[in-house]
C-alpha cells in the first residue's frame, strides 16, 4: 500500500497494489493492521455505494456534523470521478482550502478524509460508481451540505453539472458557519 499526502494535513492518497495476470487483478483495498503503521486509525462501521449514470453528476459538498462525524475512505468501483475534500475546521491553517484526486477504476486509487472535512465529487465517465467506509453511522440530522460551487473548487468541468434538489439549495461557502474546529498544534 502507497500512502501519500496531499497538500491538506491529513487527507490522504491511497494506492493499494494490484496483483494481476490474464484473469484479472486481486486488491486489498483496506487493512486496518496496515493502515494503522501509516498513522490511519479508523473503526469503519458503515459502507455505501452510490451509481451516477450521467457524466457530470456533482455529489456535494457533503459532511455529518458532530458528534455524528464521518471519516472516509473513498474509491471508485467502475467509471472515473473527480474526488474533493474541503477542510471545514474553524482555526485551520486549510480552512477553505480543498484538494483534488482522480479516482478511477483503472488507477484504483482511494482519497482518506477524515472528520472536519466536506466531501463531494463529479462523474468523468457514464455510470461511474463510488464506493466508501465511513466511521461512523449516517444520521439525518446532522447531515450537513455546502454549495459546490462556491469554495474554489475547479471541477475541471465546463457543463452544465447533475445535481439534486438538496445539492442546488445547499448554504453557499461565504454563509457557513462550520461545527467542526480545529484541534491541532497553536
Amino acid at each position: 500500500m502507497k500512502v501519500t499526502p496531499t497538500a491538506l494535513p491529513d487527507v490522504l492518497i491511497l494506492e493499494p497494489a494490484r496483483h494481476g495476470d490474464a484473469r484479472g487483478f486481486f486488491s486489498e483495498s483496506w487493512n486496518k493492521a496496515r493502515m494503522e503503521k501509516h498513522g490511519i486509525s479508523v473503526d469503519f462501521v458503515q459502507d455505501n455505494h452510490s451509481l451516477s449514470s450521467a457524466i457530470g453528476t456533482v455529489r456535494g459538498l457533503h459532511f455529518q456534523a458532530p458528534p455524528h462525524a464521518q471519516a472516509k475512505l473513498v474509491r471508485c468501483g467502475r467509471g472515473a470521478l473527480f474526488d474533493v475534500a474541503l477542510d471545514i475546521r474553524k482555526g485551520s491553517p486549510s480552512y477553505g482550502k480543498w484538494v483534488g484526486v482522480e479516482l478511477s477504476f483503472d488507477n484504483g486509487k482511494q482519497l482518506f478524509i477524515p472528520e472536519g472535512f466536506a466531501h463531494g465529487f463529479i462523474t468523468r465517465t457514464p455510470d461511474t460508481e463510488i464506493i466508501y467506509k465511513c466511521n461512523a453511522y449516517y444520521s439525518p440530522e446532522a447531515d450537513g451540505a455546502i454549495l459546490w460551487s462556491s469554495c474554489g473548487v475547479d471541477w475541471g468541468f465546463d457543463g452544465r453539472p447533475e445535481l439534486s434538489a438538496k445539492d442546488a439549495a445547499a448554504t453557499p461557502f461565504a454563509k457557513f458557519s462550520s461545527p467542526f474546529t480545529w484541534e491541532g498544534a497553536a
